[in-house]
């Protein structure tokens, strides 16, 4: 916004730059900023990854997630609990399909790399996208572990342990509380490793 400034007798003039009502400075936009965003890997109808994607990272109060989530899943992905063994809905499950962050929906798992750790979690020995799981160091408990969590809404997902079959050596071993399983009829449902 601009103001017409006269000076002298009125025979000269100038513009002066004003600030603009509502206190922002010239030049600057009153619009919020863009929401932070994180790069991650959809999947396409067969559940294959797609290229990377900048999206919304999610954030919410305690409250919002609460209403969201029923308490085991708010304990779970949001407190960092653990479910108990062979009690989670998915640690038996062998029906091809994606498995998805309870928080945010984003792709985290597919039924072709899951496998029968043994352990009574369901267990992964790759994600669909390294980008969509990140990795923190737990230490709670007395015991030295690595926590996996979500990469667009920080949701605790379970923990990675380097006694996985081939051909990554990983076992991902996550709470069925912290995912949505949607079936994926395209997806065939591949050959599982053997017990490791």
């Amino acid at each position: 916004m601009c103001c017409l400034v006269l000076t002298g007798l009125g025979l000269g003039f100038a513009l002066v730059a004003c600030a603009d009502p509502s206190g922002t400075p010239p030049g600057k936009s009153n619009l919020p900023p863009p929401p932070p965003t994180v790069p991650v890997r959809l999947v396409d109808d067969h559940g294959h990854p797609t290229a990377v994607t900048n999206l919304a990272r999610v954030t919410k109060s305690d409250d919002e997630w609460r209403k969201q989530l029923t308490p085991e899943q708010y304990q779970i992905a949001r407190g960092k609990g653990t479910e108990r063994p062979f009690c989670g809905a998915f640690f038996d499950n062998h029906t091809p399909g994606i498995y998805y962050c309870v928080c945010c929906n984003l792709p985290l798992f597919t039924s072709e790399t899951k496998f029968d750790s043994g352990t009574g979690w369901p267990s992964f020995f790759q994600p669909v996208a390294s980008e969509n799981v990140v990795s923190n160091q737990d230490l709670s408990h007395g015991m030295r572990r690595v926590e996996i969590l979500c990469a667009r809404c920080d949701a605790h997902l379970g923990h990675v342990f380097e006694d996985g079959p081939k051909p990554t050596g990983f076992r991902y071993c996550l709470n069925s509380a912290s995912l949505v399983f949607k079936e994926n009829k395209a997806l065939a449902d591949a050959t599982r490793p053997a017990k490791p």
